[in-house]
């Protein structure tokens, strides 16, 4: 998929476009629907495009409001992808732009031949621009508009990047995943670790989970990026390079049981029979189920045992 970084550059391009525009944090089923009318809508000839922001939009106009994000810039782009668009163009979110009114980032946007939004998407300065806004001023621009309705789970429950995020903190992620439409997962790099798990006979891979833009640091999941579930171990398949699946087990929290420790929040997988080198690699870490939680061990010996039935158990639940 390529990335734009300016709607100059898509408008180069001098195709037909079909225009999805949303925050898209999550890229969950409501988020999904806008995406695929976008495709649905592209012309013979035509781009199917998806318009984002980085970084999110709260993180400059509300900063102590701004959400912990659901993915990641990268992550967010590459489930885009998935869903088969062409294309993205991703802004980058600044008080200059925040400045921009309703109107001229429709004007920015006319060259477009059809524009797809959710119904609670707004845009321009102040939030004056919505659907209704984009379908008044079409006929002046000579695009098409297609407002998509909130979507809702089979229990009725309304599709929202903030339910979903609740349910991940709630640990829910059954609940998260049927909003997602996937199971919930993260995506991050393989950082050095301090050893614990190699001279405990485990080895694991310290995840860094992967930040962009603005936010672009080496950090842990407690200090930003995305959304993560109550600290415990957990069941896990990551996908690592080439696109390879792998059965693992995820430690998530602060270790209590190495009191000499930094108590910093960390995420750490145990790949099941799986020994090549992947510092540096990006990995996504797709939860499956909660094994059990976080607990202190009376010594290093009573540690090793637990990990070990935790092995056996991820190996059970796995189909051969």
């Amino acid at each position: 998929m390529k990335v734009f970084r300016t709607l100059a550059e898509l408008a180069a391009t001098n195709h037909p476009v079909s225009l999805a525009i949303g925050v898209f944090d999550g890229v969950h089923l409501g988020h999904q629907r806008v995406l695929n009318q976008a495709r649905a809508a592209r012309a013979a000839d035509g781009l199917a495009v998806a318009l984002t922001f980085d970084p999110h939009p709260l993180r400059v106009l509300r900063p102590d409001q701004a959400p912990v994000l659901l993915t990641s810039t990268a992550h967010k782009l590459a489930l885009i992808e998935q869903l088969g668009l062409d294309a993205c163009v991703l802004i980058h979110f600044d008080n200059a732009f925040a400045t921009i009114t309703a109107e001229q980032f429709i004007a920015q946007i006319a060259f477009c031949r059809h524009i797809c939004v959710g119904t609670r998407f707004h845009f321009g300065h102040n939030r004056t621009g919505n659907s209704v806004f984009l379908e008044q001023l079409a006929p002046r621009y000579g695009f098409t508009v297609t407002e998509i309705k909130p979507v809702r789970t089979p229990a009725g429950e309304m599709i929202s990047s903030t339910a979903v995020r609740q349910h991940i903190f709630d640990g829910n992620l059954d609940r998260a995943a049927v909003m997602l439409g996937r199971p919930f997962s993260i995506r991050g790099t393989v950082v050095k670790g301090d050893g614990i798990g190699h001279q405990l006979g485990y080895p694991t891979a310290n995840i860094n989970p992967a930040l962009s833009g603005a936010d672009s640091q080496h950090v842990y999941p407690a200090s930003g990026g995305e959304a993560f579930p109550p600290d415990g171990v957990y069941l896990t398949r990551v996908i690592v390079a080439g696109g390879e699946s792998v059965t693992g087990v995820i430690n998530l929290g602060r270790r209590p049981t190495f009191t000499d420790r930094s108590h910093q929040r960390i995420l750490e997988v145990h790949l099941l029979d799986f020994r090549r080198d992947i510092y540096g690699q990006e990995l996504e870490v797709i939860f499956r189920q909660k094994l059990r939680g976080e607990q202190k061990f009376a010594d290093v010996t009573a540690l090793k045992r637990q990990i070990a039935a935790d092995i056996a158990t991820a190996r059970q639940l796995t189909p051969a």
